[in-house]
């Protein structure tokens, strides 16, 4: 059935049990997995909502958020291969959470993608937006939604 399944992952309580859906699943279809997690940068502008730092300070923050994507890939890593499914850790810096998930999906070559929506409506919804309508709406590869 699928061959290489990609779960995008930020670390919430929801893409958790994405996650371990998406072993779950990798693990009854014999597929290997990809584990994305998508970093952002520090906001370069006030209208972005940074705080003026030096370079230095930006390249050492965005470090930590490197660092701290990498353990929980990691952790992830390590429930795969309890459940014998084999892993690829990826790490991605970018501004835009879809654009990055469906790039990465492309250039892995997977063929399903599993991430979590938060459900959130209305204005919630219209403020913080929605990455995982987003990868549904622009997508050529399909997506499982969990909640």
């Amino acid at each position: 059935m699928y061959k290489n399944i990609l779960v995008a992952t930020d670390g919430s309580t929801l893409s958790k049990k994405a996650v371990s859906s998406a072993i779950q699943l990798a693990a009854t279809c014999g597929a290997d997995l990809v584990v994305l997690k998508v970093v952002p940068r520090y906001p370069q502008a006030y209208f972005e909502g940074s705080i003026p730092l030096s370079a230095a300070e930006v390249n050492r923050i965005e470090g930590q958020w490197t660092e701290a994507a990498k353990a929980a890939l990691e952790t992830v890593q390590k429930a795969a291969k309890a459940k014998g499914v084999a892993s690829k850790a990826v790490t991605v810096k970018s501004d835009v959470v879809s654009d990055a998930i469906i790039a990465t999906a492309k250039k892995q070559k997977t063929d399903l993608i599993v991430m979590a929506s938060h459900g959130r409506k209305g204005i919630k919804r219209l403020l913080l937006g929605s990455e995982t309508q987003q990868v549904l709406t622009h997508s050529h590869i399909p997506v499982l939604v969990l909640r």
